[in-house]
């Protein structure tokens, strides 16, 4: 369904090698498309980095049931609501459990790259940061991915079905064949990167419709409790994590700007020195 991390990375190498010979170039045009193909490699590492994390905790399974079994438990300790009631009402309907097998498998990627996109051409100044938010978010998932978690479809002893091969939809490949990360359910890569997405619209759009990129988040959690991909628990992770990232992130550039902005002040004020000891020598 996405691309191969292969071919990704592929790719990530012929658009840098693009960038960096367009970055030669002085004229604003070659100057746009250097800047787009720059962050067009960043984008087809980061999407690499993170097929190929998927997989390596695919080739460690040992204690992922236990593990998916235990977060089970510990949602019914808070009282949070559950995934299996939520799935059980929308399985009579076949038309919307297909609908959100398809909302599963296609929209994840594409929806964070339009973003981008959008983000890159209307509000360039803005791209950086949430691009870094991004990278450094995803980045923590996939490090806590690597220990794997079974999502709620590989506990079927408690009841829930895995609708993706229920209707011959599904990502995965067979358990253990080093296919996707369906052992890396724990953070929610989905849920990080759709919360980003409608969060960022709200903050950074002036439209007054900006406020309907809320309900890709909204249709994301409920998509990912029904098709019995996540616990609502790999969704909390997810969001606290990217929060974290995005206070990390604005530290930094504030420290940075705070830096640069010092260094400025600085070469203005010596300025006028070094030219009142050149007039007087």
């Amino acid at each position: 369904m996405w691309l191969p991390w292969h071919t990704a990375a592929v790719l990530a190498v012929v658009v840098a090698a693009l960038a960096a010979w367009l970055r030669g170039f002085d004229r604003r045009p070659a100057a746009v498309a250097y800047g787009f193909a720059r962050e067009t490699a960043i984008v087809l590492t980061l999407y690499t980095v993170w097929r190929v994390a998927g997989n390596l905790s695919v080739m460690h399974v040992d204690g992922a049931i236990g593990r998916g079994q235990w977060l089970w438990r510990l949602e019914h300790t808070l009282h949070l609501p559950s995934e299996l009631a939520m799935q059980r009402q929308a399985l009579p309907h076949s038309l919307l459990v297909q609908a959100c097998n398809g909302y599963y498998a296609v929209v994840h990627v594409p929806a964070l790259g339009v973003f981008l996109l959008w983000l890159f051409i209307r509000h360039r100044d803005r791209y950086p940061s949430v691009r870094n938010v991004v990278a450094v978010s995803t980045m923590t998932c996939l490090v806590l991915q690597l220990v794997p978690v079974a999502p709620p479809r590989l506990l079927p002893h408690l009841g829930f079905v895995d609708t993706g091969l229920k209707y011959h939809q599904s990502v995965y490949t067979q358990l253990g064949r080093g296919a996707a990360d369906q052992l890396s359910a724990m953070p929610s890569v989905h849920v990080a990167w759709a919360v980003l997405v409608g969060a960022a619209v709200v903050v950074i759009s002036t439209s007054r419709w900006r406020w309907l990129a809320l309900l890709h988040p909204v249709a994301t959690l409920y998509v990912v409790a029904v098709t019995g991909n996540h616990f609502w628990l790999d969704g909390v992770v997810a969001v606290a994590l990217l929060a974290a990232a995005a206070a990390a992130v604005l530290a930094v550039e504030g420290r940075v700007m705070a830096r640069r902005s010092t260094a400025r002040m600085l070469r203005v004020s010596t300025e006028p020195a070094a030219e009142w000891v050149g007039e007087t020598a």
